[in-house]
């Protein structure tokens, strides 16, 4: 009988000596700034009409300079019911100190270029906002593991997927500069695949606050996942893994017609080494929209 809980310990060392030894570290730490970000999470809102979002990304800071093409499509399967979405960065192009280069033992280019993983995602609404309920959103995400330049550390060789729920409450005042405050929720769980059949997995959070009106919003978010690898540093050599980043965003939106306009500042608090910069535009297609209506 004593033999069993000698086989479990064996098996627990022998998984944290496994991650110890890989190299490299499957963090957002270790990779460039599209590898494994934190995810974003909306307003709790699905769309009416197909929505394109175009974006333009720059990344600075810790020795790593890196600029970048961003879209995502939200496509409404049923109208502010069930949407599908898919994005991913494109035409990344970096630039990286030679310290960094050798601290994530990249094979010595200093600067190339790279493509990212796609993202696809399928949202439904499980309970729409009434008077003293919440909106409540429930997504379901898988990564691609198509992203390009491993060998450089812009992207994993290897697949994810996440879960999570939104939750949102908008609350409205009378004055007509910001005559609406929004709270917005975000729980989940990010899993991603390491090496030799290890994985990573974290539960998600995040915390938005939406101020503004119907000509323009701030956004103000707070979010972040919390891998386990990192917690055995007590027991295990691991060294700093980097798998539980914080970042903080804040995003101007500015409403017109036919055309949102966005600006967007995102600061690395703990375990991802960058700070960006987005730009970009958002707008309907008509003709791409499902005609199905509940």
């Amino acid at each position: 009988m004593k033999i069993f809980p000698s086989i479990i310990i064996t098996f627990i060392f022998s998984y944290l000596s496994l991650i110890q030894s890989q190299t490299p570290k499957y963090s957002p730490a270790w990779f460039g700034p599209n590898a494994n970000p934190v995810p974003e999470f909306t307003d709790a809102t699905i769309p009416a009409k197909t929505t394109v979002s175009l974006m333009g990304d720059y990344y600075f800071g810790f020795g790593d300079q890196t600029k970048n093409g961003y879209f995502k499509i939200e496509i409404p399967l049923v109208s502010e019911r069930v949407s599908f979405k898919i994005w991913s960065s494109v035409f990344e192009h970096y630039d990286v100190t030679p310290e960094l280069s050798a601290y994530r033992e990249m094979n010595g280019n200093l600067s190339g270029k790279a493509n990212g993983d796609f993202y696809v995602q399928t949202r439904i609404s499980l309970l729409k906002e009434k008077k003293f309920a919440p909106a409540i959103i429930l997504n379901s995400t898988l990564k691609t593991a198509s992203g390009t330049n491993f060998e450089e550390r812009r992207y994993f060789d290897t697949p994810g997927y996440y879960f999570d729920m939104e939750f949102a409450k908008s609350f409205y005042t009378k004055n007509r500069f910001i005559n609406e405050i929004r709270a917005v929720g975000n729980v989940g769980f990010l899993c991603w695949e390491t090496t030799g059949s290890a994985q990573d997995d974290a539960p998600m959070y995040g915390a938005k606050l939406i101020i503004g009106n119907q000509k323009w919003k701030l956004d103000n978010t707070l979010s972040g996942y919390w891998g386990w690898i990192h917690t055995y540093k007590k027991i295990s050599p691991l060294g700093d893994y980097g798998d539980a980043p914080l970042v903080y965003a804040a995003k101007f939106t500015w409403s017109e017609p036919y055309m949102d306009y966005f600006l967007q500042f995102q600061y690395g608090i703990k375990d991802f080494p960058y700070h960006q910069i987005r730009a970009g535009i958002s707008f309907p297609i008509e003709k791409l929209t499902p005609k199905y209506k509940p």
